[in-house]
């Protein structure tokens, strides 16, 4: 059924005086800034709860938007917020210090985010099955110890110290980075199997006793680095919201769900993704909203950043700032493996 614009009007009226208060609507709100009747409001209310766009929680109460209407909202009526300059450069700024190491830049961006919101927020570290080694170094610490480090083509950088039973000099970093560039760099992690490092070591005759532990570990961070992570922030200021004192404690289990939240941050096609409540696919969230943009790096998308929480969220500002932030963290991770 197509709604007249004057249902459209109220319905976005509710949905927008809803979302600030948190409490149920009535017609008499609405007259002034409608420049209708208080018997009018109230009859194309009553017919907008009748399709399902509104619900009336107590009799005697006003009424609040259904999830079916504040989808309606978010699709067709909402106006979305314009970042101003200031907010953008303030948003970049945050980031200035960020040196590209994924977890710190996501880290931050879902600080920022929940601060930005009052809700939860969520972010998912790169992931890509075709990810490739786009560099490998060996810095030598002492004699025998010395630090692996790899950067992955998501942005993914990994590194851990590794000792061996041989000397380790310059010689020693120069044939690591040469055997690097020569059997490892542009390789997808599947491809590193122990076959390949056995046989590899077999070839360097006895430079294979130095060489082979930090081969070993070469393969170890590259498949570490292929794994996703997800971090979180904000979970308490879900507790801020009385619709959801019902379920927090199961959104807070939900979050810890990795699996879980991964998948409904990388969900759908799109680059943004709106779910509201049942959309959500999870019991937990019934009451609760996602939203999630993803970030790009080296032009594909690897992960998501996303804010977590009540049905009435400030989608028309919230949206736009998230996109924003998603995009800076895609820059900024992109910028590291140049």
């Amino acid at each position: 059924m197509e709604l007249s614009d004057r249902k459209k009007k109220i319905l976005a009226s509710v949905v927008e005086r809803y979302i600030m208060t948190g409490e149920p609507v009535g017609s008499k709100v609405l007259c002034g800034s409608l420049a209708v009747s208080s018997a009018t409001v109230r009859n194309e209310m009553s017919e907008l709860s009748e399709i399902g766009y509104l619900e009336q929680p107590h009799t005697s109460a006003g009424r609040i938007p259904s999830q079916k209407g504040m989808r309606y909202y978010v699709n067709n009526l909402m106006t979305r917020y314009d970042i101003s300059n200031a907010e953008r450069f303030s948003i970049e700024s945050r980031f200035d210090n960020a040196e590209g190491e994924p977890e710190d830049v996501l880290r931050l961006a879902a600080k920022l985010l929940s601060e930005m919101t009052g809700c939860a927020s969520a972010a998912l570290t790169p992931y890509d099955p075709n990810a490739v080694i786009k560099r490998a170094e060996l810095v030598p610490l002492s004699q025998r110890t010395a630090l692996v480090v790899i950067l992955m083509s998501t942005g993914v950088i990994k590194s851990k110290i590794c000792r061996c039973d041989e000397n380790i000099d310059i010689h020693t970093a120069e044939l690591f980075y040469n055997i690097a560039a020569a059997h490892f760099l542009e390789h997808q992690t599947h491809e590193l199997t122990t076959a390949k490092i056995q046989t590899l070591a077999a070839s360097l005759g006895e430079k294979a006793f130095v060489m082979t532990p930090f081969l070993v570990m070469l393969a170890e961070l590259a498949r570490d680095a292929s794994r996703f992570g997800v971090i979180t922030e904000g979970h308490s200021k879900l507790l801020n919201f009385k619709e959801l004192e019902s379920d927090v404690y199961n959104i807070f289990e939900y979050m810890k769900n990795e699996n879980a939240l991964a998948e409904i941050l990388s969900s759908g096609r799109e680059n943004l993704t709106v779910s509201i409540g049942r959309e959500c696919m999870h019991r937990a969230l019934e009451k609760a909203s996602v939203i999630a943009s993803k970030y790009s790096v080296d032009g594909k998308n690897v992960g998501s950043v996303g804010v977590i929480g009540p049905v009435r969220i400030d989608y028309a500002r919230i949206i736009p700032n998230l996109i924003f932030i998603s995009e800076t963290v895609g820059r900024v991770l992109s910028e590291a493996i140049d």
